[in-house]
């Protein structure tokens, strides 16, 4: 019995170090990017040139629309582009095949919102943040960027993609409750770790493809 609780305790010992580092990192993640997200267009500086908006993919439909999370990611950045706080919407996701893929549907979308076809950009790799960050500097060359995405995403887009070279600031795509919100700021709290952690100890990733510049 007490072999049994000593390896309690040590267990126990362990995991209460887990979940501290763990706090400490989204802790650290939300203090280097708290300043830079934003809930309103307004507060996005009309700059010269305007920055390119990296609008993250989400989950589309067996229909190929896109779902709640993705549709109200794609409108934020068509008002930013209407409003001329950026020039470029580069939209970037996961392209499985011709049944599933949410770069397509983005772009449908935003060309039935009246942006110029000339002013997308597709992207269909971005199969994860560190990916689209990745890929926005070394192939389509952004520099500076406005990243379009919900609220609980913004802190490890705009660390990784500042890890990967861009001056990025955040816009909120908030515009309704989703389902499953609760699971994806949970889940954030684990992938804000792993993003840290890939920055700081694994090796700068390279992105394979053909360069396609549209940033500044």
């Amino acid at each position: 019995m007490k072999r049994f609780w000593r390896i309690f305790r040590w267990l126990a010992g362990l995991t209460l170090i887990a979940v501290l580092a763990l706090v400490a990192v989204n802790e650290f993640v939300g203090a280097r990017t708290s300043a830079k997200i934003q809930s309103s267009i307004t507060e996005i500086p009309a700059e010269d040139p305007p920055r390119v908006a990296i609008v993250f993919g989400a989950r589309v439909w067996d229909d190929k629309r896109p779902s709640n999370t993705l549709y109200d990611r794609v409108l934020t950045a068509v008002e930013l582009y209407r409003a001329g706080r950026v020039k470029k919407l580069l939209m970037s996701g996961d392209r499985r095949d011709d049944d599933y893929d949410e770069p397509a549907a983005m772009k449908k979308l935003a060309l039935e919102l009246g942006v110029a076809e000339a002013d997308i950009a597709i992207d269909n790799d971005g199969k994860r943040t560190l990916d689209t960050c990745v890929r926005a500097r070394q192939l389509f060359d952004v520099q500076r960027a406005v990243l379009v995405t919900q609220d609980y995403h913004q802190p490890r887009a705009l660390y990784l993609c500042a890890a990967a070279g861009i001056d990025g600031v955040g816009i909120t795509a908030n515009r309704r409750a989703y389902d499953g919100e609760w699971y994806y700021h949970f889940r954030e709290f684990f992938s804000v770790a792993n993003a840290w952690f890939e920055v700081n100890f694994l090796s700068a990733k390279k992105a394979d493809g053909e360069k396609q510049p549209i940033g500044q």
